[in-house]
């Protein structure tokens, strides 16, 4: 795809603020990455008003007041990730793994040792990118299943990053024998499972006691190759710092399950939910995660493009 004068821009826009962001004192970047936040924020309307919507419809004990300010530290959050990304393209791995501690990698190395390969997941929450990169450098590298950017500049650079550390990426259109091969010779690989899925294979699963359309490609390629399931969250600490947390397997549907997937894929979310709830202001509010109109949300009619359906084929 041929770049665009707004890809360059765009592109050009994010090379100058990296460039910066590199030069920046340590102690100054997670505030600049916060003000990005706040710009957003109050520019953003359309996708501000999705976030305190569903903020309000996930917590209805909590006031208008509270969910605004839970999505107003979101976006401050995702500020800082874009700026933490950007500070982490070219360090050395030594300084990499100097800014975090880790949680669970025996639980990892566990997993690896039944041969039948690793499925890592998690949701955009927290620093999954950080994780991805400082995973490659304390473990097996792992391949990161991920959509293309609109902006092939940009598509280009996040990818040169995801990689630097030795990890590869597959995309999601046509991606299963990928994945396949990977399971097969003891790989890692990572996979986003909170986003709403528009396809057929979709499985109806209950998240914050409301019903949410996800994929069922985690519990599929788990069933299908017996490759042990292990959720994955970064959470920030003080002083630019992150804990890099591997949780125990989930534990698989019974022989006798009567819908093993489903089951399976609600054990995953069930998971992500309970980060979120812990943690609401390191999850992505401003997506629309529910959009089935009978289920009494009001979020549905906000009129956002669809979802990509460029799932795995299953």
């Amino acid at each position: 795809m041929k770049p665009t004068f707004r890809h360059r821009v765009e592109y050009r826009i994010v090379a100058i603020v990296g460039g910066l962001i590199r030069m920046t004192p340590e102690v100054m970047v997670g505030g600049i990455g916060a003000m990005l936040g706040r710009l957003v924020f109050l520019a953003d309307r359309r996708h501000r008003q999705i976030a305190e919507r569903q903020l309000q419809a996930a917590f209805p004990r909590k006031s208008p007041a509270e969910c605004r300010a839970i999505a107003r530290a979101t976006f401050v959050h995702f500020g800082r990730l874009l700026v933490s990304v950007l500070r982490f393209d070219g360090m050395p791995p030594e300084q990499m793994v100097a800014r975090v501690e880790h949680e669970g990698v025996d639980r990892v190395k566990a997993a690896l040792a039944g041969g039948k390969g690793v499925l890592f997941f998690t949701g955009h929450f927290g620093y999954w990118e950080i994780h991805a990169l400082v995973h490659a450098i304390v473990l097996p590298p792992i391949a990161v299943l991920a959509r293309r950017l609109d902006n092939p500049l940009l598509h280009e650079l996040l990818e040169r990053i995801r990689c630097a550390t030795g990890n590869q990426v597959i995309y999601k259109q046509g991606a299963l024998r990928r994945v396949l091969r990977a399971l097969d010779q003891n790989q890692g690989v990572a996979i986003l499972a909170d986003q709403h899925v528009q396809s057929p294979d979709a499985v109806t699963v209950d998240f914050f006691g409301r019903p949410a359309a996800a994929s069922p490609v985690l519990a599929v390629l788990a069933l299908r190759t017996g490759a042990p399931l292990i959720p994955v969250f970064a959470l920030p600490l003080p002083g630019g710092r992150y804990r890099m947390i591997y949780e125990h397997p989930v534990e698989m549907p019974s022989p006798t399950s009567e819908d093993p997937v489903k089951e399976l894929t609600q054990r995953c979310t069930d998971v992500l939910e309970m980060y979120v709830r812990r943690h609401p202001d390191l999850w992505l509010w401003m997506h629309r995660r529910w959009r089935d109109e009978r289920a009494q949300t009001p979020v549905a009619a906000d009129g956002e493009p669809a979802a990509s359906s460029d799932e795995i084929e299953v």
